[in-house]
């Protein structure tokens, strides 16, 4: 889905964007980490165009049952549907304003790795370097980290306010979590920010994302790991 986040009301979001070179930053981590929020909190304070991941997904409720092809499917949906919104962002100006997405394209790999029989991803992998070979490269990506038990517990008081969320079993959280640390660990696309978010609200209030933008604002080549300030 793309979206124009709200105009942000306080002046300082001149100020903000002049210091932020970044025209592009793409927010990631696993689920219950908040990454949908900060993307919007940070579109707002940059005046920039939202880019949110694909929710719906008509296979992802059987993606676990093996043997059925329906993990291929759902992971073939999500791969193209995230090709789309990129290859809209490729055709248009990424310099005539900033862009915020809340994925990285590239992640797509992670849930593929976990899920897919070898020949089913021998196929994804495939498709997957045929449509990755010219899509754009973020300026900054942001992955926030957290713990498996305190994401647990974030999923689960997320489920208890939105009961129609789907929910992570245990075992799967902390597998995912392992790969989504596995996989940014290695990571060497483009210049990473690693936010450990454990003792952060998720809320991101204006102070945390301008300490944030201002971790952006100094990030070189590699990767640069931030621990926000306790309020």
């Amino acid at each position: 889905m793309l979206a124009r986040a709200t105009c942000c009301p306080l002046k300082r979001v001149d100020i903000l964007r002049a210091i932020v070179d970044a025209r592009y930053l793409a927010i990631e981590g696993p689920p219950g980490v908040g990454k949908a929020v900060l993307a919007e909190r940070l579109g707002q304070q940059l005046d920039a165009s939202l880019v949110l991941d694909e929710v719906e997904n008509p296979f992802a409720a059987d993606r676990n049952a093996r043997g059925t092809g329906a993990a291929f499917q759902a992971q073939l949906f999500h791969l193209l549907a995230r090709h789309r919104q990129q290859e809209t962002l490729r055709q248009g100006d990424l310099f005539s304003q900033a862009t915020v997405c809340d994925y990285l394209f590239d992640k797509d790999k992670i849930l593929a790795y976990l899920t897919l029989d070898d020949n089913e991803l021998f196929i994804y992998q495939r498709l997957y370097d045929l449509l990755a070979r010219d899509l754009p490269t973020p300026d900054v990506v942001v992955y926030l980290q957290c713990p498996t038990d305190r994401l647990r517990k974030r999923l689960r008081d997320r489920a208890r306010r939105s009961p129609d969320r789907r929910s992570v079993d245990d075992e799967n959280l902390r597998e995912l979590n392992d790969a989504f640390n596995h996989f940014f660990f290695h990571y060497a696309g483009a210049p990473l920010l690693v936010v450990e978010t454990s003792s952060l609200d998720l809320d991101w209030q204006d102070e945390d994302v301008e300490d944030l933008l201002r971790q952006i604002e100094h990030m070189q080549q590699g990767t640069q790991y931030y621990v926000p300030r306790q309020r």
